[in-house]
């Protein structure tokens, strides 16, 4: 399906499950495919959820464009795609700077039609610094951004199911990501802070850590936990940062068990 943003940016998404079940949105990780999360959606519907997937503006299949290369410019693409969509109290769900974009949606638009919120493998602080050690492996301010220029590294920890492994090839040749048109968008990315956010939280939030991500240590779960009663988090062995394609029975399993209290 596609959606045309107010900026005229086209973006796809999957829409499956009963319009009448509780909404999920899913956002994917920079350069990422709204693929990565086939096993989650599976179980998700088989569960009664309705799950609404997107491609943010320059990644999978949607539009490559230098619009809004920005984290509130998607948060903003979120609240259009939820307000077109007429969801109710949906559960936003975001890997790496899908996460981000979560923040950012709660940080514009408030909680009053969230549900909960669920961050796989995203620190609120991407920077380290003398007060902030659980950022994006040891950037600090004097060089993330040349760091940042370069390729990120691998990933993951354990590979993934061989049919998503192959799927994701032949996506990567049809719509191939551009990491230089999306540059700024990294960088703005890099530089928010949402510990405030998660601070004042008016909603759940589930924090899944993989606990042999490459990009952020798993403690940075801990510390938010204590910034808010509102936050539960769990850390997934033999995960990297792409926890629900690497361990996606026992990723799945938590969520479940998560959507299950908020119900």
């Amino acid at each position: 399906m596609k959606f045309y943003t107010n900026d005229n940016v086209e973006l796809v998404y999957d829409d499956q499950g009963e319009p009448t079940d509780q909404p999920v949105v899913i956002l994917s990780g920079i350069g990422a495919y709204k693929e990565y999360w086939e096993a989650t959606i599976e179980t998700l519907v088989n569960q009664h959820y309705r799950v609404i997937n997107v491609d943010a503006r320059n990644q999978g299949q949607s539009e490559h464009t230098s619009k809004g290369l920005r984290i509130s410019r998607h948060a903003a693409d979120l609240f259009e795609l939820v307000e077109k969509l007429q969801l109710q109290q949906p559960v936003l769900m975001g890997n790496s700077m899908g996460a981000a974009t979560m923040f950012a949606y709660l940080s514009l638009y408030g909680a009053q039609n969230v549900k909960a919120v669920v961050d796989v493998d995203q620190s609120p602080k991407m920077i380290n610094d003398q007060q902030w050690q659980l950022g994006f492996k040891d950037i600090t301010w004097d060089d993330f951004h040349e760091v940042l220029k370069q390729p990120l590294g691998k990933t993951t920890y354990t590979n993934f199911a061989d049919r998503l492994f192959s799927k994701l090839q032949t996506l990567k040749k049809q719509y191939p990501y551009d990491p230089d048109l999306n540059y700024p968008l990294l960088i703005d990315h890099a530089t928010q802070d949402w510990r405030d956010v998660i601070a004042n939280l008016q909603c759940p939030l589930l924090i899944v850590c993989g606990q042999a991500s490459p990009f952020f240590n798993p403690e940075f779960g801990v510390v938010a936990q204590r910034m808010s009663e509102q936050v539960t988090h769990v850390v997934i062995p033999r995960a990297g940062h792409l926890v629900m394609a690497e361990q996606p029975t026992r990723f799945n399993e938590e969520l479940v068990k998560f959507l299950t209290k908020l119900a």
